[in-house]
């Protein structure tokens, strides 16, 4: 495989930002003008970091370089900082949600041999990274076949209280703020617990797979969503295992089972070594 890395100023994040790209490299005994004037396009992941992480994550602490290799798969990792992959107003603004729909999608798929179809199309993320990955993948069901979160799931907006002091609820305290307050802020794109009941049937969603570990912090809203989830028919695979807390072991093993719950099967090219 062959890593491109990007540095520009973005139109949407009013900075400049950096993103790493995985792409498949040229097969041995294949000549350079075959292999790059093919004019193949190639099936793409679009793979979102965590809270506190940036676009190097990925490549530091899992393999997915390998698991590209094998898949014969383009996977784009941006930074986010700790945007929860919204629009922030404040400032100059920093349009993260905005950012990969309207400016890095447009850049891979226009620069790069990336596939612009759907069906060539997945999302995954862990914990932040999995709810931007589900936030995509609702507000834009028409630009992924596929959806992995891991170590996340939605919670449900009419929980937030405004006047906690509790340092678990600030972060959606922040959210809703910046939404231009509680309601707003259930009623925007970024309420996903609303949106997954309102999507459920409409038949146009991404396929959805949920991972947990079952000793991770997030484990009792993950089950609580995995309810909600029945109670509103949301077609969605869900997977708890055991032992597993919220760490980079757990998403170095539940992104090959996303890998394979997109249906991505092994390459038919690229250099094997």
């Amino acid at each position: 495989m062959a890593l491109l890395h990007f540095n520009f100023e973005s139109e949407y994040l009013n900075n400049n930002t950096d993103v790493n790209i995985i792409v498949p490299d040229k097969k041995r005994g294949v000549s350079p003008a075959e292999f790059y004037g093919s004019g193949k396009k190639y099936k793409v992941l679009w793979l979102l970091h965590g809270t506190f992480g940036d676009y190097t994550d990925w490549l530091r602490k899992s393999n997915i370089e390998l698991y590209a290799c094998e898949k014969n798969l383009i996977v784009v990792m941006p930074s986010a900082l700790n945007s929860n992959y919204a629009n922030w107003n404040c400032m100059i603004g920093y349009n993260m949600y905005d950012f990969l729909i309207k400016e890095l999608m447009p850049l891979v798929q226009g620069w790069l041999p990336a596939s612009a179809a759907r069906e060539d199309n997945f999302i995954a993320g862990l914990s932040m990274g999995g709810n931007g990955a589900l936030l995509y993948a609702l507000n834009h069901p028409e630009k992924f076949a596929a959806c992995a979160v891991l170590s996340c799931a939605p919670t449900d907006f009419d929980k937030i209280d405004m006047d906690s002091k509790e340092p678990g609820m600030q972060r959606a305290i922040t959210s809703a703020l910046n939404a231009g307050g509680l309601e707003a802020y259930k009623a925007s794109y970024e309420n996903l617990w609303r949106l997954c009941g309102e999507k459920a049937k409409s038949g146009d969603l991404p396929r959805l797979y949920f991972t947990v570990g079952t000793n991770d912090f997030l484990f009792d809203r993950y089950m609580e969503f995995k309810a909600y989830a029945k109670k509103i028919g949301l077609e969605a695979q869900f997977r708890e295992i055991e032992g597993y807390t919220h760490e980079w072991r757990f998403w170095d093993l539940t992104i090959q089972h996303a890998l394979d719950f997109f249906g991505l099967k092994g390459k038919d090219e690229g250099n094997p070594f």
